[in-house]
């Protein structure tokens, strides 16, 4: 049986919210509509019912105490209370002065975690970005030769957004630990999918967000230890003391609800989702590698989130393969870089060249992608790049068997 078109397969991108998120949520609306801060009547408590049992939920899908966990407007805004909160909190000096402490990162992080890390660079705080090898692996190792006597804090990302390689996150953590600095990660893509447990793995701050995670836009949450260290945060939002004095400002009730009714439902089905996700990936990896020839899947072979598939593909070029799977929703990048027609800086990170990294597809999988679809998309990718491979005289040399690499080109 066919599948209903166009298929998606963006699931970094964003998740469709479950129907039962949405059941969830529903009462909030209209009926329990009350606010969370309002603690002197049944609307109040109704609502704040609701925040207190998605902070159980979230808690939870973690390995994490309820009284840890921030509700925030998403990763991006967890992201910045972490980082721009635990700078300002452990600094080694003033604001405006130099020599405000050391900050460690990854040149091919989210921009929601590098744009921070260089505003505190104007700041006054020294920053290390790390460079990935060809994997695009973060070992612990690279972490500890970045560390200084004045590191204050590393900010490494769990999981890649558009490759899907998986960090060394626990190592990194007790690593942190010994050092006595603070970890904090992005977790937006490996949270719902993977096991996580913060305590077991060191972890001190944690981002992720619903939308990833087949609940609603607009909420995230941040995870912030208590104990062993207690983690200090300089709050970014001010105005009524919101969330442990964190992150001021009204809760959406509706969202929180949604939120938490997502993690239960991923910790609930994660195991299952995983090993199905991964055959998927893995079918469409090895078909389209098979099947069409000077083909890259970009990444650790197996250091991967079930879901995400980044492949390149030579003599192609990338805004007209997008062109020719039309009937696929899919990405060549980040959703928050799509627009721009530079290619992957994460995949340059990897040493990708420039017309590979622009010929790259991200293929992101979920709860509803069937193998169906995976068989569509395999055919729509494989006659888009024969197609235009047609009208590529370079692929033609290549079919002749010259090596592009060495010829010396000249300009006129």
């Amino acid at each position: 049986m066919a599948p209903k078109l166009p298929i998606y397969l963006d699931n970094a991108a964003t998740t469709r919210c479950d129907p039962r998120v949405v059941e969830a949520m529903l009462p909030y609306f209209s009926e329990k509509f009350g606010n969370a801060a309002s603690r002197n009547h049944k609307f109040g408590w109704e609502a704040e019912d609701g925040v207190e049992l998605a902070r159980e939920q979230a808690a939870a899908l973690i390995g994490a105490n309820p009284k840890e966990i921030i509700f925030t407007s998403g990763s991006t805004e967890s992201n910045n209370l972490a980082i721009k909160g635990a700078a300002e909190m452990y600094a080694k000096a003033p604001a405006g002065q130099t020599g405000r402490g050391h900050i460690i990162t990854a040149v091919h992080e989210h921009k929601a975690v590098l744009d921070p890390c260089k505003r505190l660079q104007r700041e006054g705080f020294d920053v290390t970005f790390l460079e990935p090898g060809a994997d695009g692996i973060i070992t612990a190792e690279m972490v500890a030769g970045a560390m200084r006597p004045d590191t204050i804090l590393v900010t490494i990302m769990w999981a890649n957004n558009e490759i899907g390689t998986i960090n060394e996150i626990p190592q990194i953590g007790r690593l942190c630990h010994e050092r006595e600095v603070i970890l904090h990660t992005d977790a937006t893509q490996w949270v719902g999918k993977m096991p996580t447990d913060v305590e077991r793995d060191c972890v001190d701050l944690m981002s992720w967000s619903g939308h990833k995670m087949y609940g609603p836009k607009g909420v995230g949450a941040l995870f912030v230890r208590r104990r062993k260290p207690r983690v200090r945060l300089e709050a970014i939002i001010d105005g009524g003391g919101h969330e442990r004095g964190m992150r001021s400002g009204t809760l959406n009730v509706t969202g929180i609800v949604g939120f938490g009714k997502a993690c239960e439902l991923c910790k609930e089905h994660m195991e299952q989702e995983r090993d199905r996700l991964v055959k998927l990936r893995r079918k469409l990896e090895t078909e389209l590698s098979r099947r069409i020839e000077v083909t890259q899947v970009n990444g650790h072979a197996d250091k991967r989130l079930p879901h995400i598939c980044n492949i390149s593909f030579g003599f192609v070029e990338g805004e007209s393969l997008m062109m020719g799977v039309k009937d696929i929703a899919c990405s060549s990048g980040s959703a928050c870089t799509s627009a721009s027609l530079e290619p992957s800086y994460v995949l340059k990170s990897l040493g990708v060249g420039d017309e590979l990294a622009h010929s790259s597809l991200r293929l992101s999988l979920g709860r509803w992608t069937t193998e169906e679809e995976i068989d569509f998309a395999i055919e729509q990718v494989v006659k888009a790049v024969e197609h235009l491979r047609t009208m590529s005289p370079l692929y033609d040399l290549h079919k002749e068997g010259i090596d592009i690499s060495k010829i010396q080109w000249q300009a006129h």
